[in-house]
């Protein structure tokens, strides 16, 4: 295996070459103080707003998708086998690109601070060809705020032109950009900087488990949309950064008739049709996780190695009994993922131990599972609450029951009291799911935050777990929730 002293991406027709690279260069400042491309622009300067988004172009399958991504908190080195698009690129000469032209049609553009984000937000579904539909115009949007224009004209402008095949310069010259890419793929580890203060990029699993065991004071990224923030907002030092994203193995999503394996560097993107064929709450909850700029970086892999004690994901893996593998060096092991989260900021993870993939078992027929998000935004936001719940029927009974929720205690965390109330529950009876929602005092004692009270908390969970056991029971769904999607 050899290995490359460089980072190589695609940018306008022309590789670009960097041999000093510093591990913390974030693609916003490469782009505004390197190359000198000033159209893409700093908002909050953490992933949340949208107006740094630039499109990255990746072979996937062997077709040439672009997908939008928040430079603020992308790594240079994440660069590594892409092309790279800004709204610079994108005018030819006097002649704006469609998205562009469609934005100035439906005077979709006031003070103008966002609208280089939503461009490259547009342009991305611009390529995918089709004729969206304004719920999921909307969806794909959803990480691009503006404070100015009013959201109607945006997505006007993107029925405009996002109504058929695309027919820009990028889909003419797909074919071209695509065996650039591959010429790009030389199957390299990638190694920048020197043993003190380096950026890497392995693109294989034996040297990238090695690498982390030889560098334990080393961080692990995968998608950067937290370990961005230690570097934009925290200002962390970090000066040994190992990427895992290179490394294609553990990219793989498979489905099989017994559940679903991930690799820890799959992003949600990548991991959303397998996730979501578990189950329709599944598919919900990762709908709002993030943003389609969050989902096309993060990773499920990330979100349990951090260790987070409002990620979303965990809860909902944890109800439905997930293990999770870890690597160190040439050693594997495997435990159930709610084992792994010890206390907050604590996990069952040794230094240079890698989270390497996770297993989530299909539903049984007689198993139903509920999961629900409550946050202040609808869209884009951290939960206060995270609910999971998996319930095994014995026909109208509860038998069994797993439940797990996010910000109510120092690590996602399962209910082993209301578990146990639950056991023996008739459907047909409300008074016997009583004492199980009383438990969930006991079970949990949350603490105020800006995102909710402690009492608050305690309540929707209780609330929440109702909820959970009247859909069960064949209740309707609560006109509240159907008004909420409905706006959605």
């Amino acid at each position: 295996m050899t290995t490359r002293a460089s980072i190589r991406f695609l940018r306008r027709g022309k590789i670009v070459e960097l041999a000093q690279v510093p591990p913390m260069r974030t693609v916003l400042d490469w782009l505004r103080l390197d190359e000198r491309s000033r159209g893409t622009k700093e908002g909050c300067n953490e992933g949340d707003c949208g107006a740094c988004t630039v499109a990255l172009g990746s072979l996937k399958n062997g077709r040439l998708v672009y997908e939008p991504v928040n430079a603020c908190i992308l790594l240079v080195g994440q660069l590594d086998g892409k092309e790279l698009v800004t709204v610079d690129d994108l005018a030819d000469g006097d002649t704006l690109h469609p998205v562009q032209q469609a934005l100035v049609d439906s005077h979709g553009s006031q003070c103008g601070f966002c609208t280089p984000g939503f461009v490259m937000s547009l342009f991305t579904l611009y390529q995918q060809g089709g004729a969206p539909t304004r719920d999921e115009i909307a969806t794909h949007i959803a990480g691009n705020l503006c404070r100015c224009t009013g959201y109607r004209p945006i997505i006007e402008a993107a029925q405009a032109c996002c109504s058929g095949k695309a027919a820009d310069r990028w889909a003419k010259g797909a074919k071209e950009a695509a065996r650039q890419l591959a010429a790009l793929d030389d199957g390299a580890d990638v190694f920048v900087g020197t043993p003190r203060s380096f950026i890497a990029r392995p693109a294989n699993a034996d040297t990238l488990a090695r690498l982390a065991a030889e560098n334990p004071d080393a961080t692990i990224v995968s998608g950067a949309t937290d370990v961005g923030l230690w570097i934009t907002k925290q200002m962390r030092e970090l000066p040994k950064i190992i990427l895992t994203g290179g490394v294609k193995a553990l990219h793989a999503v498979e489905t099989t008739r017994d559940g679903v394996t991930l690799g820890a560097a799959a992003t949600y993107a990548e991991a959303m049709p397998a996730l979501a064929s578990l189950a329709p709450d599944v598919a919900e909850v990762l709908r709002r996780l993030g943003s389609t700029q969050v989902r096309a970086s993060g990773t499920v892999g990330g979100n349990i190695a951090n260790g987070s004690p409002i990620g979303d994901t965990p809860p909902m893996l944890i109800a439905l009994d997930a293990t999770l593998t870890l690597r160190h060096g040439a050693a594997e092991r495997s435990l159930p993922l709610e084992n792994f989260f010890i206390a907050y900021g604590k996990q069952d993870r040794k230094p240079g131990e890698l989270v390497w993939r996770i297993d989530v078992p299909k539903l049984k027929p007689n198993e139903a599972f509920r999961a629900y998000k409550i946050s202040k935004r609808f869209d884009q936001d951290i939960s206060a609450v995270m609910a999971a719940f998996k319930f095994t029927l014995d026909g109208r009974r509860i038998s069994a029951a797993r439940i797990a929720f996010g910000g109510m205690a120092a690590t996602p965390k399962r209910g082993a009291l209301t578990e146990a109330a639950l056991q023996g529950a008739s459907l047909d009876q409300p008074a016997s799911w009583t004492s199980a929602i009383a438990a969930l005092a006991k079970d949990f004692q949350p603490i105020s935050d800006m995102r909710a009270s402690a009492a608050y908390r305690i309540e929707v969970a209780q609330g929440l777990l109702k909820k959970a056991l009247m859909e069960l029971a064949g209740a309707e769904a609560t006109r509240v929730l159907g008004a909420r999607k409905a706006v959605a």
